[in-house]
């Protein structure tokens, strides 16, 4: 064997050896990550409404949108796959968190769009979870009327979780509509869990109070 097709044989033998590390680990992180997904979409299929599994699922989502795209079209990339993400679990008759993402999402560009969703998306749920975290939601993004005009169409007191009536008295407090938030926090002791409500109330007691000039 001459010299050259010994130093051939060498280096294709560290190369059997030494190349595909990278490339394991790479395949492994891979199959990692696509079986945290499935995971994570069996999760869904279950419970749409699991915010946890949704959140997990969007960042791997974001993460595999941002790195099929250059700089200049990369957020409107991201932004997209959470949208298609939250579209598709969106078509459950359960689901309502994923349309609550969805308002999130085009709250600032189409106000009429979102609160369409978050009423589908609060008609979807009887326990009143939907309504306080569309009522959450629209809090966090300044949009007090919306959120009011949502809470007044929708609560029912008597058989809503006492968080939806906290977020409405707590969005009346901040809109400056004391006598209505006054109101809200009576309509609570409708509600048959008054040790749930009681609690509730010293805070928004202290929250209209301060308040109130």
């Amino acid at each position: 064997m001459g010299l050259l097709q010994r130093i051939q044989n060498t280096f294709r033998t560290r190369v059997a050896h030494v190349a595909p590390a990278p490339l394991r680990r790479r395949t492994a992180q891979h199959v990692s990550a696509q079986s945290d997904e499935g995971k994570l979409r069996a999760r869904l299929m279950v419970d749409p409404n699991d915010h946890v599994a949704f959140a997990e699922l969007a960042e791997i989502v974001r993460a595999h949108a941002a790195l099929g795209h250059e700089d200049e079209s990369r957020p409107r990339a991201v932004a997209d796959a959470e949208w298609a993400l939250a579209e598709e679990l969106a078509q459950s008759a359960r689901a309502w968190y994923p349309l609550i993402e969805l308002a999130r999402l085009s709250v600032r560009e189409d106000l009429d769009g979102a609160q369409r969703r978050l009423g589908i998306a609060v008609e979807r749920d009887p326990s009143g979870r939907a309504l306080a975290e569309a009522l959450a939601m629209l809090r966090r993004a300044g949009m007090l009327d919306a959120a009011l005009s949502l809470g007044v169409g929708h609560w029912r007191p008597r058989e809503h979780v006492p968080e939806a009536g906290r977020e409405l008295v707590q969005i009346a407090v901040q809109a400056g509509r004391i006598g209505e938030a006054k109101r809200h926090l009576a309509a609570l002791e409708a509600h048959p869990d008054q040790g749930a409500v009681g609690d509730l109330r010293i805070d928004l007691d202290a929250m209209i109070l301060s308040h109130d000039h």
